[in-house]
């Protein structure tokens, strides 16, 4: 079953989420130095990840250009807005569903795990990325779900839409794109997440407020942009 990895990984979120439920009464003392925990090692995830470029030009740019795209699209406050209806919708009291929501849907699609893992179960049916890191969502899940509430549970719907997505284009990726520029794109495309990563733990951390999901289309621009200036360098 091909979408097997992206299943489990979603099913994760969600056992993850209600087991958090589970621990709300935790002290806020507690609460603030677990997340301040987290938001360290997320952007350790993102410098470790943003190392890997090839082309740090076309990690800039990717950003940038992503970054005015995604702006005129509006995609955080699209998320925020969803976040806000679930909060109606399913209530709960605590009036942080849109932040557990937009939160977890980013920490868990950016990450190269996302990436390499739905391809991985796309090209060879295998597994074993999206498996390790469901347990890994899994239990981020329930600190997420005790510090920022109940929204990070329906973060599983956008990551198995997003990864879905991506297992099923990459079983023709092969139609397109030789390995070598494939091993080329999901590099620049890893480390423009790492950046992304690093935005988000700034977030966690409440140093300052970056519009992390505005800068979602830089992932689809670094990805363009490999065969795009391998083409380029033909012509300089």
């Amino acid at each position: 079953m091909i979408l097997l990895g992206t299943l489990v990984n979603a099913g994760a979120i969600i056992v993850g989420a209600l087991l958090g439920r589970l621990l709300t009464k935790i002290p806020d003392s507690i609460r603030h130095t677990v997340m301040q925990g987290i938001g360290l090692a997320v952007m350790i995830l993102g410098v470790k990840m943003s190392l890997g470029s090839g082309n740090f030009l076309l990690v800039i740019v990717s950003i940038v250009l992503g970054a005015i795209v995604g702006e005129l699209i509006g995609i955080e406050k699209g998320l925020n807005h969803l976040g806000h209806w679930l909060e109606r919708k399913v209530g709960g009291g605590q009036g942080s569903i849109a932040t557990g929501f937009v939160t977890a849907t980013l920490v868990y699609c950016i990450g190269a795990m996302a990436v390499l893992g739905a391809m991985d179960s796309g090209l060879r049916n295998n597994h074993d990325i999206l498996f390790t890191k469901a347990l890994l969502d899994g239990f981020s899940a329930i600190i997420f779900t005790s510090t920022l509430g109940i929204g990070v549970m329906f973060s599983a719907v956008p990551v198995f839409v997003y990864q879905g997505l991506l297992t099923l284009l990459s079983t023709q990726i092969y139609n397109f794109v030789s390995q070598t520029m494939l091993d080329a794109m999901l590099a620049e495309v890893t480390a423009v997440g790492g950046l992304m990563i690093i935005a988000i733990g700034i977030n966690i951390l409440e140093i300052k407020k970056i519009n992390v999901a505005n800068m979602l289309p830089a992932l689809l621009i670094a990805a363009l942009g490999v065969p795009f200036s391998e083409w380029l360098s033909k012509f300089l």
